[in-house]
């Protein structure tokens, strides 16, 4: 803390008026960077903001192995929904009660959750507000699991999937983004 505020850049906002937090790492980086470039502080080349979730996002070998499989199939459940019933819904995953642990994938109605927020529990923040108590390491613990991800390695370096999309029919328009649209 150098005596800034963080949050003075101004904050984003979702399609209902709620304000976006997962843009915040980026205005807070960007805070930083520019108060570093105002004082003068000496930098070599070109000053950037490392914001979290990056390595996370790039270097999948500290991916979570349930976290992987659960994302695989709330998508193969979403799709399942979207061609068996259309539109309208999003898929869910759901803690199957007992004291193991389980995942199960379900859908909502979509006017259920849209326009919707959901807080992290209060009894999961510590009192002084900067770390999580005991109870959400306990929730948690499963979701991170045991195991590391198997990554197959070319040369040293991930090897990732090349997919030949040529052979799929082309079935929608192409995509313009909301800004861009006349």
């Amino acid at each position: 803390n150098e005596g800034f505020d963080v949050g003075s850049i101004g904050e984003a906002y979702d399609g209902f008026g709620h304000i976006e937090y997962g843009a915040s790492k980026i205005s807070a980086a960007q805070v930083v960077v520019n108060y570093l470039n105002e004082v003068g502080l000496a930098a070599r080349g070109q000053v950037t903001g490392q914001v979290p979730g990056v390595l996370q996002r790039s270097v999948s070998i500290h991916a979570s192995k349930v976290d992987i499989d659960e994302a695989y199939e709330v998508g193969r459940k979403a799709v399942e929904i979207a061609v068996n019933e259309g539109t309208g819904w999003m898929a869910t995953i759901l803690r199957a009660p007992g004291s193991s642990y389980e995942a199960v994938f379900d859908k909502v109605p979509l006017e259920k959750v849209a326009n919707s927020v959901r807080y992290m529990p209060a009894d999961w923040i510590t009192k002084d507000g900067i770390d999580v108590t005991d109870d959400f390491i306990k929730y948690a613990k499963p979701l991170i699991g045991e195991e590391w991800p198997e990554i197959k390695l070319v040369n040293g370096l991930q090897r990732f999937a090349r997919f030949n999309i040529s052979f799929i029919e082309k079935r929608l328009p192409d995509y313009t983004p909301i800004m861009l649209r006349k």
